[in-house]
């Protein structure tokens, strides 16, 4: 069925990094609960990407995996960056999430997007079992339109490994604690990303979702 004019375009990206099915279905739910016109859309094509007014990019798995599987879907890696270089708002989803920051040190050192300060390691979690997995409260650091309407004591669906560190304070929207603090949302500009996984994260994760198909970044900010 053809789109409504009026209905935003939504894309998430194929690039054989996981959950993308299940992350399109949590999209259109949302869109469908709030009453937002929208079409969700899995594709590896440059130029939808390009014409997308959001940008949503899942992963699982290893971060020196997905960003293989990025750069090699012709154009897509750059696809990306010139759409949210123009103000496209992004969502990625644990390893999407984990390509904004600068490097991930799995399998060897592998650069990412860098629109976030740090790297992604390992984490530090004396005693506890790796991954993280399960349930976890998130702490919010700062308010941000993406959290907006949550409550006090939100938990989200973790699956990882590794973690952002050496990150900056500033970029933070919400944290975790497993065996120390965890960065579990983060925000600059008209880019964000979650840890866990939102399409998981039941009625959390569909208020999320539905926060970002209405958030409008203001131009030229950096929160």
């Amino acid at each position: 069925m053809p789109a409504h004019p009026s209905a935003q375009s939504i894309v998430v990206i194929d690039y054989n990094g996981g959950n993308l099915a299940s992350a399109a279905r949590a999209l259109s739910r949302a869109a469908a609960d709030s009453g937002i016109d929208a079409t969700v859309t899995i594709t590896a094509d440059p130029q939808a990407v390009r014409q997308a007014d959001r940008i949503v990019l899942p992963g699982q798995g290893a971060f020196a995996d997905c960003a293989a599987g990025l750069a090699a879907r012709p154009g897509l890696h750059d696809a990306i960056l010139a759409a949210t270089d123009n103000g496209t708002p992004f969502l990625g989803i644990c390893v999407g999430m984990q390509l904004m920051a600068e490097r991930g040190r799995e399998h060897g050192v592998t650069p990412g997007f860098g629109w976030i300060a740090g790297e992604i390691a390992l984490m530090d979690a004396p005693g506890l079992r790796l991954p993280q997995m399960g349930w976890n409260q998130l702490e919010f650091t700062r308010a941000h339109p993406l959290t907006e309407g949550l409550p006090g004591e939100a938990h989200g669906y973790f699956v990882h490994s590794f973690a952002l560190r050496d990150y900056d304070a500033a970029d933070m929207v919400a944290t975790t604690d497993y065996g120390g603090t965890v960065p579990a949302i983060v925000a600059r500009g008209n880019r964000a990303g979650t840890q866990f996984h939102v399409e998981k994260s039941q009625k959390v994760g569909l208020r999320i979702l539905s926060n970002f198909l209405r958030w409008t970044p203001a131009s030229g900010s950096t929160p």
